[in-house]
């Protein structure tokens, strides 16, 4: 698939284009806040890692970071690289990327969902990654105040991608699954996944979309949902637990980590 990718980022995006909306209101005690955006079509995925607290325990925080890094890398690297998401923000252990017909894509579901399945085809640290996956209507705006702000992404499909994330498979109709995709019932509407997913060997089946479930989720109520389970199992060479451990020796022995606790 090719596409044009427009802009590498959303701050690039809103200094490119005309607000929505654009004023200053009062906070109500006398301070001034800017309201500034674009509003658009979207799919939003939300992705973080399977156990990261059990997993990240008995790391040092240095060791944290780099396994955290190591993963937001490997996503840019395998997921984003030749598809035009624009990076909303890192949080934690999570990553949120936004695709819009405005950033450039034909179609930011497909794009969402085949980002979510190269994310499952190319685990070579078994991340096992939740992945949420939701669409509608959002704004791109500026967050924060004059002194200090950011460019972010709001609206319903952000809650909707993040809770779609945090839905666990059910264990009573489900064996051993790698990673997950979860979107809502409706943005499945007509789509099946032989539009977006053509496995290499013929009748491989390591991707299995379920039938529509629903689901409570909290805020928002019982939601729809059809889940898309990789069920193939990856023996990595090296985990992500044990890169980290070796990369933070690779800083050690290039002198470039200097601690100041013990």
């Amino acid at each position: 698939m090719t596409f044009d990718q427009r802009f590498h980022s959303l701050q690039d995006f809103l200094a490119s284009t005309v607000a929505d909306v654009d004023g200053v209101l009062n906070d109500g005690g006398g301070f001034p806040f800017p309201v500034k955006g674009r509003e658009l079509n979207a799919t939003v995925l939300f992705a973080d890692i399977s156990g990261f607290s059990t997993r990240t325990l008995g790391m040092t925080p240095a060791e944290t970071l780099v396994y955290v890094q190591n993963f937001f890398a490997w996503i840019t690297a395998e997921a984003l690289h030749g598809r035009p998401g624009i990076v909303d923000k890192y949080i934690g252990d999570e990553v949120m990327v936004v695709f819009s017909e405005e950033f450039g894509s034909a179609d930011p579901f497909g794009d969402a969902i085949q980002a979510a399945i190269a994310m499952g085809q190319h685990d070579v640290h078994a991340y096992r990654p939740h992945i949420g996956v939701a669409s509608g209507p959002v704004i791109v705006g500026y967050a924060g105040t004059a002194l200090r702000y950011d460019v972010s992404v709001f609206g319903a499909p952000v809650a909707l991608a993040a809770r779609c994330a945090a839905v666990k498979p059910d264990p009573t109709t489900t064996g051993y699954v790698s990673s997950t995709i979860v979107a809502p019932e409706s943005d499945w509407t007509g789509r099946p996944l032989s539009d977006f997913y053509q496995p290499d060997i013929p009748g491989d089946e390591r991707f299995r979309l379920l039938e529509a479930r629903e689901v409570p989720m909290k805020g928002i109520g019982d939601v729809s949902v059809r889940e898309l389970h990789n069920t193939g199992l990856w023996a990595p060479t090296m985990s992500a637990e044990a890169r980290a451990r070796l990369g933070m020796e690779t800083l050690r022995e290039a002198n470039r980590y200097w601690p100041r606790t013990s």
